[in-house]
């Protein structure tokens, strides 16, 4: 039989699929000496049998349990059950990439009503024992037998009311002895039978409530929204109790190594004393700051510190640590690798190797590539005025304004209609993940820096100002209010993660600036990569941006977004609409200096770098009226006799429209085929193209064209443009007198054209994949079509695990670029070849068009940071987990 059940001393750092991080990092704790509670860890193998067993636990789990617990009980010097000095446990998830809060935890775990007397006895603290059995019977309750938490939750309300208590530690002896008595009764009238008293039951129930959790919404959620695997399984951790609840000279705390918001190396947390560990991150108590810790126990502070720093030199990286104190001694319960910001992720990493304690390829392997897209958004403008109507912890940076609700379920329904919205709670739990997602940014009236609207807000890189204890939710009416101010849902509100402000009204925003760190650490990223990275951009303005934000050279230039100004579309429509030849070319010869003015721009912007140019592609009919909307308009003009003059005109409108409607456009009278059918249209884009060349040409500009034709599926179709690129500009450079350097080549987007890559190489001298359009004739999904009606359904299903359109399906389409790149290299060893589109800029397509040899990557500019990260991380990495996911 695998083995199933590891105690900590018997695992260690690397294993961590096996054991969880969580269970790993215990292990390793453990064998450098730290003071960590005796315990034991069950693989995620177990909790993958269960499922394939259908939901039950593998034959002789528990009985490994039992037998590994009696070393617990030894190193402890307690029983498990034994009334008189009963040993307590705490059961845990923990899988192998951290899920916060995603999964369930019980405390406690072992007590009933005689072992709370021996508890009690033998602690001489009857408060206590009684506190830490109503919170184990609530925790058990909610996560095992599935009776919500806000049941008990009004039963300690209406206790507190009548003992006339604020907090919960306030709460004397009999009143929460009492308190037990109502949440037992309150468990039999709910389930029929009798709250578990049986420790040993308790613990196998547990560990199967702890299995569940693993697919419980919220974990499939996160998983999905952090592309985890649903197949890895969590383990389960079961450790020995130690109490930061049992009095003033205890506590329980959470603290980082380093900011996780700033990336600042001084020590960050909160701690609360008498509490145990729910209590901080539950938002329950407003904690302290984890500086007073050296007030109030100065040695403990002092150990901690020291601890701290271990940990970091020793994992070489920003820790989270969970941390209790009984009785005046420190215990540690956890460290992991610290969620952070973006800008957090890029200074630690950039600080940790001015420290020497990494190099630059760990650094570059420290951040994941997506978390820079939240480096790159919009903060309040400084000098605007604002009304700031409250302030709270500023939890997690950047800023957002939304209308504000109240419950996670409307916050997701009004951001589907396209509202933007900010959640507003007394303080968020796991459940509301969906709505977070859904919001702009999330508001809290309670909890702190580490509770867990801070942790998942910061790790989605959304604003979030969390302990803002000066406004007052009602959910019944739907709003909050800040003294006499009554803010209703729907009404727009304003935070800023920064400062901790809560503004009415929209604010004014600001682009952001990159840091001195960012900037290094990209050029660290630029001396690893082998993938170039280039851009999008349609106007010089987005040449610019790119080249600010690292592209080298313009991957995609679509010329059709330059058709649709006010002051061009009338010759393009009068182009389309022309009877002959020479009514079309009279048309084009009003667009050639227009096209030529903007090619002009971009390859000036571009000075230096290729520009790659795709000549016109989506079919004609996209630059006339809607079909729809145009016999609407005849029809009211045949009834009114309004505008009778024109109608001779729109009726010839109408019926060139219905010539050139198609059933299917996306495969229809498209790219390419524009050209073969009106190779005036292309001949004039390209003769603007190398008249702009020539201008900047004698000017003194290194440019470099590259003339991409699309949607081509034979190598006569590049011949026949081949032969009008090279005879156009060989005539406009003897015209000018200059010489430029250009190339050109194809896009493959259709399947047969990978497939003939070897033949279409003949007369190419690039391939650009148009990963768009080849995904959509590889899988026969049209992608409007499949997003808004069965796609969802697949990956629900799980018959694709990612969707296409984001994600590289590299089964599928990977296979025929695998096919195209060695093709086109057989007949062309040197042959240039790239992708454009969004899959350009994802960091999993990176990695793969990195794995099949690609020479460039070019996505949208606001992506291009992204990229050069990606295809760092793709050329130096062996199979690490990247960034703290």
């Amino acid at each position: 039989m695998a083995k199933y059940v590891y105690l900590f001393n018997e695992g260690k750092a690397d294993m961590r699929a096996l054991l969880g991080g969580k269970g790993a990092n215990l292990a390793e704790m453990s064998n450098i000496g730290l003071p960590v509670p005796p315990g034991m860890t069950i693989t995620t193998e177990a909790c993958t049998a269960y499922y394939q067993l259908g939901k039950k636990l593998p034959d002789g789990l528990m009985d490994d349990v039992f037998t590994n617990l009696k070393a617990v009980e030894e190193k402890v010097g307690k029983k498990f059950g034994d009334p008189a000095d009963p040993l307590l446990v705490s059961v845990r998830s923990g899988a192998m990439f951290s899920m916060p809060g995603m999964m369930d935890t019980i405390l406690n775990l072992g007590l009933n009503e005689a072992t709370v007397k021996g508890l009690a006895d033998k602690t001489g603290n009857p408060r206590f024992a009684y506190d830490a059995y109503r919170r184990f019977i609530q925790m058990f309750s909610d996560v095992v037998l599935e009776i919500p938490k806000s049941d008990f939750e009004r039963l300690l309300e209406e206790q507190k009311h009548a003992y006339k208590a604020t907090y919960d530690q306030e709460l004397p002896a009999e009143a929460l002895r009492g308190l037990i008595d109502k949440y037992k009764e309150f468990v039999r009238s709910r389930l029929g039978q009798p709250f578990p008293e049986e420790p040993r039951e308790q613990l196998k129930m547990a560990v199967e409530a702890v299995f569940r959790s693993w697919n419980n919404d919220r974990a499939i959620i996160y998983r999905n929204l952090n592309k985890i695997s649903h197949d890895l399984g969590t383990a389960v951790n079961i450790q020995s109790m130690v109490f930061g609840n049992m009095g003033n000279d205890c506590g329980t705390g959470v603290a980082f190594t380093r900011n996780p918001s700033t990336g600042e190396n001084l020590l960050y947390g909160e701690y609360l004393t008498n509490a145990q560990g729910e209590d901080v991150v539950a938002g329950i108590r407003t904690p302290q700051p984890i500086a007073k810790l050296q007030e109030e126990m100065p040695d403990v502070f002092k150990q901690f510190v020291a601890t701290a720093e271990l940990l970091e030199k020793h994992y070489k990286n920003m820790q989270d640590i969970e941390f209790t104190i009984e009785r005046g001694k420190l215990y540690m319960l956890q460290t992991r690798n610290g969620k952070r910001t973006a800008a957090a992720g890029v200074k630690i990493a950039y600080d940790l190797v001015a420290e020497g304690l990494i190099t630059k390829r760990d650094a570059i392997l420290l951040v994941e590539p997506a978390q820079l897209d939240k480096l790159l958004h919009r903060q309040i403008d400084t000098s605007a005025k604002l009304n700031v109507i409250a302030k709270g912890l500023p939890a997690s940076p950047g800023a957002a304004s939304g209308k504000a609700v109240f419950d996670a379920d409307d916050a997701e329904r009004w951001a589907k209609n396209g509202q933007k919205v900010l959640l507003v709670s007394t303080e968020t739990t796991p459940d509301d993940i969906h709505g977070m997602v859904a919001a702009q940014g999330i508001l809290t009236s309670r909890g702190g820096m580490t509770s867990h609207a801070a942790v998942v807000a910061r790790g989605m890189g959304k604003p979030c100002v969390c302990g803002c204890e000066a406004i007052k939710v009602d959910f019944e009416r739907k709003e909050f209010t800040v003294g006499s101010l009554v803010v209703k849902e729907g009404d727009v509100v304003s935070i800023d993660g920064a400062t901790g402000n809560v503004i009415l009204g929209t604010v004014p925003m600001v682009e952001p600036t990159m840091s001195q760190e960012f900037l290094t650490f990209l050029g660290w990223a630029d001396e690893l990569k082998r993938l170039a990275v280039r851009a999008n951009a349609d106007t010089p303005e987005d040449a610019v941006k790119a080249r600010e934000f690292g592209a080298h050279g313009i991957g995609l230039c679509r010329t059709e977004h330059m058709f649709m100004g006010q002051d061009r579309l009338p010759h393009v429509q009068a182009m389309i609409l022309a009877d002959d030849e020479e009514a079309r070319r009279q048309a084009l010869t009003h667009l050639l200096p227009m096209q030529e003015g903007d090619f002009y721009g971009i390859l000036k912007a571009m000075e230096g770098y290729p520009v790659c140019i795709r000549l016109l592609d989506p079919p004609l009919h996209e630059f006339l009226p809607d079909m729809t909307e145009l016999m609407v308009e005849i029809a009211e003009m045949k009834i009114t006799g309004k505008d009778a003059a024109e109608l001779p005109a729109k009726e010839a409108l109408l019926k060139k429209v219905r010539t050139l409607h198609e059933f299917n456009p996306m495969l229809g009278h498209r790219g390419c085929r524009l050209g073969i059918t009106f190779p005036e249209v292309y001949e004039m884009q390209m003769r603007a193209i190398f008249n702009a060349a020539a201008r900047l040409t004698k000017e003194g500009c290194k440019v470099l064209p590259e003339v991409e034709i699309p949607l081509t599926i034979d190598a006569n179709e590049m011949r026949f443009f081949k032969e009008r690129i090279d005879a156009i500009a060989a005539e406009v450079m003897a015209a000018a007198q200059v010489k430029f350097h250009y190339t050109s080549g194809t896009m493959i987007e259709l399947p047969r054209a990978a497939l003939l890559a070897e033949e279409l190489a003949e007369v190419s001298e690039f391939f650009s994949f148009g990963t768009n359009d080849l995904t959509q004739t590889t899988l026969g999904f049209s992608r409007d079509d499949a997003e808004g009606k069965f796609l969802s359904h697949y990956l629900d299903k799980k018959i694709l695990k990612e969707n296409p359109f984001i994600v590289i399906d590299r089964k599928g389409v990977g296979k025929l670029m695998k096919l195209a790149v060695e093709g086109g290299r057989k007949t062309q060893p040197d042959l240039l070849v790239g992708i454009c589109g969004e899959h350009g800029g994802e960091p999993n397509s990176v990695e793969f068009c990195h794995m099949i040899g690609l020479d460039f990557v070019s996505c949208s500019p606001y992506r291009v940071p992204i990229a050069r990260l990606a295809a760092a991380q793709a050329a130096v990495s062996t199979g690490e987990v990247l960034g703290t996911r």
